[in-house]
């Protein structure tokens, strides 16, 4: 598959659980608001994203309706946030319930910026081979990778979650794989989360090592 095709058919099931279900945890395809702020949470684990004494920029990749943001702040954590998503579903939701914020479908127009975070965005793979999504991925952390000053993290399910838990339509990730590809591609300054009651793993990659 054309990765134009890949991405159009996942907007696709994306939309649908829009429609289904609002602007919710449940629209982006997550059990319920708690697991999705865990999610969250270990972005901030892995990653020195600055308080209100020293502003950064963060870029929310696949923001959805923009969750992440209330979440941000409500840390005080009073970023330059970048919300991109391909579908425009979402936007039009993102947009409605933070006017503040920029939202757009058009990667190239996103500036760099510090952080880069994704959650969720290579869970849904489909009907999508093994081998063309896990190059599809790749080549995503590599476009991320490229507009990050400071690092970036992003979460996947665990190749390690129980056998009759796991979907056809889902991608369960090696964890040795993408750190050593992190390792190797992106930074010597690299953490894995798999410490978290969840049935994945959250990867950050670094500039420099933590501050704290």
């Amino acid at each position: 598959m054309r990765e134009s095709e890949i991405i159009a058919t996942v907007v696709q099931y994306y939309e649908g659980k829009l429609e289904s279900f609002g602007a919710t945890a449940r629209g982006v395809d997550w059990k319920d608001e708690a697991s999705q702020t865990k999610r969250f949470e270990q972005f901030l684990r892995l990653l020195d994203i600055p308080d209100r004494a020293g502003r950064g920029s963060l870029i929310d990749f696949g923001c959805g309706y923009g969750a992440l943001l209330p979440f941000l702040r409500g840390r005080g954590l009073d970023v330059q946030y970048t919300g991109y998503d391909p579908s425009p579903r979402m936007l039009d939701q993102a947009r409605a319930a933070h006017q503040e914020a920029t939202f757009t479908s058009d990667w190239s127009s996103v500036p760099r910026a510090d952080y880069i975070v994704a959650s969720g965005v290579f869970n849904v793979r489909l009907e999508t081979p093994l081998d063309e999504w896990r190059d599809y991925v790749v080549r995503t952390l590599e476009t991320i990778d490229a507009k990050a000053d400071q690092g970036w993290a992003v979460n996947f399910l665990t190749g390690y979650a129980d056998e009759e838990r796991k979907r056809p339509d889902l991608f369960y990730a090696d964890p040795g794989f993408f750190f050593d590809w992190c390792r190797r591609s992106a930074s010597r300054w690299v953490s894995l989360l798999h410490d978290y009651d969840l049935y994945e793993f959250t990867i950050g990659v670094r500039r420099r090592p933590l501050s704290r």
